[in-house]
């Protein structure tokens, strides 16, 4: 059973004027299909051949021989958790039980929204931040490079892609414009209050 690469949640111009079809292009077709591409040909006629991808990155995580297959893996995992994470009109505040959480454990909307956009400004070079839940509580976390909460006990909850292929196209070296892009108009906050449960 290969690993298969996982279609868009939206048409591939959703999300423009704010990121462009153009991204989507290489960042799905190009650079996430091409994690697709390497796992497969490092797991093929393995045991881990018929493994879904969630068993693969807990499998191969702690094996410092297998780090190929861990960054492959997680970063297709990261990738599919990104694209699920935006929606067309999204961003603004969540409502509801997410909303409430969020200012139970933050103290207010605004107060995650400044964590967040830190985290996603200050992970050097590649990598990400994220929304998550650890130990009943919601926090903002960054990881580099493939790293995912997944191995450190967190359940992920929403994420930014800060890696340059997912806004250098739109934003040039304008990170932070593109953080505030992504919460003011982006981030799927019906995604993250399912994850939430």
């Amino acid at each position: 059973m290969a690993v298969t690469l996982p279609a868009l949640p939206y048409a591939i111009d959703a999300l423009a004027p704010h990121i462009s079809k153009e991204t989507l292009e290489f960042h799905h077709g190009k650079h996430h299909n091409a994690y697709v591409t390497n796992l497969n040909n490092l797991i093929k006629d393995t045991d881990l051949d018929k493994a879904d991808l969630e068993t693969i990155i807990k499998t191969v995580s702690a094996d410092a021989t297998k780090a190929g297959h861990f960054n492959n893996a997680a970063q297709i995992w990261n990738h599919t958790f990104y694209w699920n994470s935006m929606k067309p009109n999204g961003g603004g505040k969540p409502t509801g039980d997410l909303l409430k959480k969020i200012e139970a454990d933050f103290g207010s909307y605004d107060e995650f929204a400044a964590q967040f956009k830190t985290a996603a400004t200050t992970q050097f070079g590649s990598g990400w931040a994220w929304l998550v839940l650890e130990n009943g509580k919601l926090k903002v976390t960054k990881t580099g490079n493939a790293d995912l909460p997944m191995v450190h006990g967190q359940k992920a909850i929403l994420t930014i892609d800060v890696w340059e292929h997912a806004y250098y196209i739109d934003f040039r070296n304008r990170r932070p414009d593109y953080i505030s892009t992504f919460l003011e108009h982006l981030a799927n906050w019906d995604f993250a209050a399912a994850n939430l449960g």
